[in-house]
């Protein structure tokens, strides 16, 4: 059995991804893949965590664990998908760096299902818009306390990744760029099913329905009709055309309002993610999805 863990990263589009895995449910259970709904195991997998710590289930245990999340009689691949599985969003920099309980949440995840191939899968994004976006999500902090003394000109998400990897070198690894997803979107779906793009999803529009206006999606679906792309990359362009003419600027655009920062803070951090980007594509065992 496959476990795929998608473990966010926040503000990186990880409902509508779920969601949109969702639509396929029922189609994909007949090839034993299996997208449970998330009510069944997020809650239930903190709780045997925080029940068992270190120890690994029981070969018992597991079935009985695996009975609550899906009651399929098969399972071949199995996509678990959380953000909070690493820290709840108030909590991504408590330890002062991005995530910092992963080396002890990704062993913690592997033992549930011991003797299983493990993913992980993860969409990061520029720290630039990552920290804003996040810190939008929580009610009650200072944006001080919210940082925890963490520097954002030292936040890496190569480091998390080479953390992952250590806590855990078989399993594989699959990261994309949230700044990529109006492009590679069917790719991140396929991605966590396991499946080739000749297998046909529901969902696959749904992030370009999200940032496009209703007469540009409608005319992009009436293009491609009419002229089918030839190759992926042809398929990329399209969108990057239809974009820039019906993208609505609210819905991808961010305003960038914290305390202290100013906008060359803003390019530094870009620039170190560009090239941490660089750095991550070489990561043993990591698979990078782009466009």
């Amino acid at each position: 059995m496959h476990v795929v863990f998608h473990i966010g990263a926040h503000c990186t589009g990880e409902e509508r991804l779920l969601k949109s895995l969702l639509k396929n449910r029922d189609s994909l259970s007949r090839d034993g893949t299996i997208v449970p709904g998330p009510s069944r195991y997020r809650r239930l997998i903190r709780q045997t965590l925080q029940t068992m710590g270190h120890r690994p289930p029981t070969p018992q245990e597991q079935q009985d664990l695996l009975a609550k999340i899906t009651g399929e009689p098969e399972i071949r691949r199995l996509v678990l998908s959380a953000a909070d599985f690493m820290a709840y969003a108030p909590w991504v920099f408590r330890h002062k760096t991005l995530y910092g309980q992963a080396a002890q949440v990704i062993p913690a995840l592997t033992n549930l299902f011991a003797h299983s191939r493990m993913e992980f899968h993860l969409g990061i994004r520029n720290p630039a818009t990552f920290i804003p976006a996040v810190y939008a999500r929580t009610t009650g902090l200072s944006f001080d306390k919210f940082l925890y003394g963490t520097n954002p000109n030292r936040i890496k998400w190569s480091d998390l990744i080479h953390t992952i990897h250590l806590a855990n070198p078989d399993a594989r690894i699959t990261i994309w760029c949230n700044e990529d997803c109006p492009l590679i979107w069917p790719k991140v779906m396929y991605g966590l099913i396991g499946n080739t793009p000749s297998v046909a999803l529901h969902g696959e529009t749904d992030l370009l329905d999200s940032i496009m206006s209703a007469e540009g999606i409608l005319c992009y679906r009436e293009y491609l009709k009419a002229y089918p792309p030839e190759s992926e990359s042809h398929k990329q362009r399209i969108i990057g055309v239809f974009l820039e003419k019906f993208s609505i600027p609210e819905k991808i655009e961010q305003v960038l309002d914290l305390p202290g920062w100013t906008q060359d803070l803003v390019d530094d951090l870009t620039d170190q993610y560009e090239e941490d980007v660089q750095e991550i594509s070489a990561i043993p065992g990591v698979r990078m999805i782009s466009p």
